[in-house]
């Protein structure tokens, strides 16, 4: 038995002998659920590269304006917010589901009942994926941010979460009684965040718009929810179930986290609206409040992270999932005190109109939530499929391409958003020269952009490779139940 396979034994910080655990129910449980994780994954995987090409396609309008100056589809209108939708809908959502199902069935040691539903599911999600992004490009894009998808593929999207969230909810349910951990209050709260706030968003943006200024505030209120709150509660799930793990050492502590979960759910869904905004005062200011006041769950979680992990034994050797999911978590703390820093009306006045609040929001997406899912995903999907990755030497590539990748977005993204606010806030500086000012910074980022589409591609090219093993796997068993030889039968007089 591995190093990892015993640490497989601490279910995400519960001190329960490891005599009590895995070692009789892990193999049934990671097999009830290899189908819907390979769809979950693989589609995944597919729509990161799509996403990593049209941010980069993106990136080039600035530096090649004409480039695709002939075809409106190839506008950064265009090409922007199929990129996050794509990295949104596409990869993060799928790829979140998929590791709290495969958490759910580890915590509550049952196997996926009824797999089918959620591979079915999973094939609706990312068709809704697709379709989404067709309606943006041929301008049917709602227009509202990170809610661009036209109604076809939001009710798609809508139908196929509730299947799987509900399949989840059913492992959930057939946990044994009283056996519940940290990793169960994020994850559990963040499949009922989404149909909430989804729901809620297309409902009144979308379907029957409100009038006013109330529609620009649920779109703030909705953005807020799903981009940093859903994350949050899922990336933060997945890391409380596997830090424990990999370090050998339960969570510290229970009640820390507790705190950390109520905290952050309370002051990060009410907030959204930016400062400046054109509605009543007191909504930029609940905000700003509620985005200061997140210093308290961050410190408690950070503190949480460090007690875990420092000292620790840790893994045998480099264990690049361990290595991602670290990085991720700090990643999180980062994303979180910027939060904070631009909830401040002085800094906000500095860096709001600029590339400041991008570089923010990629550090939440990629940095945090998808780096932390590339860690959970390389070592769940060998063990739900019972194959080893074809090519693991390129899963370290792929973690320095995305490490770096992202240190070098989101550096020159949030110093340029700084060099530009302070030219934007100069009155003798004219608004077309604050633009000029972005270029060098726009010209870094896009070889950020270049390195995240290259692990994006080494990524993809690992999950591929293993759907295409198991198939051919599948193939071998077929053939080989076919020619295998008839039993002999004895026949009596």
């Amino acid at each position: 038995m591995t190093v990892n396979d015993k640490l497989d034994n601490k279910f995400g910080g519960a001190s329960v002998p490891a005599s009590q655990l895995d070692s009789s129910f892990a193999p049934p449980v990671d097999a009830s659920c290899r189908v819907p994780l390979l769809v979950l994954f693989g589609g995944a995987a597919l729509w990161l590269v799509v996403s990593s090409l049209l941010a980069l396609a993106a990136s080039l309008t600035f530096h090649m304006p004409d480039k695709f100056g002939d075809c409106s589809w190839g506008t950064y209108g265009h090409l922007q917010p199929a990129a996050d939708d794509a990295l949104l809908y596409g990869f993060c959502i799928p790829a979140g589901l998929g590791v709290a199902l495969w958490i759910f069935a580890r915590l509550g040691r049952t196997p996926l009942r009824g797999a089918l539903v959620p591979v079915v599911a999973a094939h609706l999600w990312h068709l809704g994926v697709l379709v989404g992004l067709v309606g943006i490009f041929v301008g049917d894009s709602t227009g509202f941010a990170w809610l661009e998808f036209p109604r076809g593929g939001s009710a798609l999207l809508f139908f196929a979460y509730l299947l799987i969230g509900l399949w989840a909810l059913m492992n959930f349910s057939g946990r044994p009684a009283g056996a519940m951990f940290p990793s169960h209050w994020f994850l559990v709260a963040a499949l009922f965040l989404f149909p909430w706030i989804y729901s809620t968003a297309n409902i009144l943006i979308v379907g029957w718009p409100v009038r006013g200024v109330v529609q620009a505030v649920i779109a703030w209120w909705f953005g807020n929810n799903l981009i940093f709150l859903w994350t949050s509660l899922v990336g933060l799930g997945a890391a409380f179930y596997f830090l424990p793990k990999f370090s050998g050492r339960p969570l510290q502590t229970y009640f820390y986290a507790l705190f950390a979960f109520w905290t952050l759910f309370f002051f990060g869904s009410l907030r959204g609206v930016p400062s400046g905004a054109p509605v009543p005062a007191w909504l930029p200011t609940l905000g700003n409040l509620n985005s200061m006041l997140l210093i308290v769950p961050v410190i408690v979680i950070a503190i949480i992270g460090w007690k875990t992990v420092v000292g620790a034994a840790g893994p045998e050797g480099k264990d690049s999932s361990y290595s991602m999911i670290r990085f991720g978590f700090v990643a999180f703390v980062l994303s979180a005190l910027l939060q904070v820093a631009m909830s401040c009306p002085q800094f906000a006045r500095l860096t709001q109109f600029t590339w400041f609040g991008v570089a923010q929001t990629q550090l939440q997406l990629y940095g945090f939530f998808a780096i932390t899912m590339f860690g959970a995903i390389h070592y769940i999907l060998p063990r739900a499929v019972g194959i080893e990755f074809a090519f693991p030497k390129l899963i370290r590539v792929q973690q320095g391409c995305a490490m770096l990748g992202l240190i070098i977005l989101v550096a020159s993204l949030a110093a340029g958003g700084v060099a530009q606010g302070l030219k934007l806030n100069d009155p003798n500086v004219a608004f077309a020269d604050s633009s000029k000012a972005m270029l060098m910074f726009l010209r870094a980022s896009t070889t950020g952009l270049l390195l995240l589409l290259l692990a994006s591609l080494l990524f993809a090219l690992n999950i591929f490779a293993m759907i295409m093993a198991w198939h051919w796997s599948l193939v071998r068993a077929v053939f080989a139940a076919v020619v295998a030889p008839l039993p002999k039968t004895e026949v009596k007089a």
